[in-house]
């Protein structure tokens, strides 16, 4: 049975009068929501410490939370905690080095192990369902407010695609249950986060239009920059695009492959059975075993990763 260090955690927080809380870059529901939600968790506990949130914009997911300002001199004898982020280069805002101790809560395969106190769970569902495990496993020490129970619940109905993934636990079932006592309405924020835009919306019929699906069931698509100078879109608009190839019958695994200004591609992974988050870590990436992403330096790259991801669908298929 795995030990986790809430203890320790707590009793770290408690002689810090200054807390400044990460993530990672291009943030995700999951990310905001659990940094936001330690942030409200410890502001309710703690009212007499300082306690921020740092890292780069938040793109159209500012519904839940914005970052705070934090200045270099904050970073002095401060504790710094770094949420949802499996590696030091994604960590949003580099300042996370400048602070006296480091923390590391994360659901990511630990491959890199940054931090002098780690809490990795690759069980839980989501980087917010840790956190909820962390107030529930501290209660005489914290207080869960309103505001905390909406940014957790929101990161985790992110990262279990509303409850579709099988990441979803009865127990992640239970923290959910816990959290809608807290007095948010959920069905606001599931349609604010189930909310697209019409560009986004225009987007998804092209990739409805020119996603190519192999025999084994693998499925591509490219969105180059012309793609997305033609849409009106950056990059973080089409995050909410790629559980789009799942939905189609047939396809097991799929990429959805984003130039980069500077020309490379960033790679959004999925599947629905075989594991590849061992192809995302060879092609400079991670994640989970049917989530992942990676890293293209031109198509021929892409070719590798699809022609990588073909063999785990025959070896699959053939079971």
């Amino acid at each position: 049975m795995t030990v986790f260090p809430y203890k320790e955690i707590i009793e770290t927080i408690k002689k810090y009068d200054t807390i400044i809380v990460h993530r990672h870059m291009n943030p995700d529901p999951d990310a905001l929501g659990s940094q936001g939600g330690l942030v409200e968790l410890l502001k309710s506990s703690f009212p007499e410490k300082k306690i921020s949130k740092a890292g780069g914009p938040v793109g159209d997911l500012d519904f839940l939370t914005t970052m705070d300002e934090v200045k270099d001199e904050d970073y002095k004898q401060a504790l710094v905690i770094v949420t949802d982020t499996a590696n030091t280069p994604r960590i949003s805002d580099e300042r996370y080095q400048l602070g006296s101790k480091l923390i590391k809560i994360d659901h990511h395969p630990n491959d890199d192990k940054y931090g002098d106190i780690q809490l990795v769970n690759i069980h839980a569902s989501s980087c917010s369902e840790i956190i909820a495990d962390f107030y529930l496993e501290n209660q005489e020490d914290l207080i869960l407010s309103k505001e905390a129970a909406r940014l957790l619940y929101a990161g985790i109905v992110g990262d279990t695609g509303r409850f579709l993934y099988p990441s979803t636990t009865s127990h992640t079932m239970n923290i959910v249950a816990k959290l809608m006592e807290y007095g948010f309405v959920p069905s606001e924020i599931n349609n604010q986060m189930n909310s697209i835009s019409p560009k986004v919306a225009k987007l998804t019929g092209y990739i409805l239009q020119n996603l190519t699906i192999s025999k084994v069931g693998v499925a591509k698509v490219i969105l180059t920059q012309d793609i997305l100078k033609q849409f009106e879109l950056t990059d973080t608009e089409t995050a909410s695009i790629v559980s789009i190839p799942g939905t189609i019958e047939g396809v097991l695994t799929w990429g959805i492959f984003v130039e980069q200004p500077e020309g490379h591609y960033r790679c959004r992974l999925r599947s629905k059975g075989p594991i590849i988050n061992e192809v995302a870590k060879r092609h400079y990436g991670g994640g989970h075993p049917l989530a992942s992403g990676a890293n293209a330096k031109d198509t021929k790259d892409i070719d590798q990763i699809v022609k990588e991801l073909t063999e785990l669908a025959e070896e699959w298929l053939n079971k």
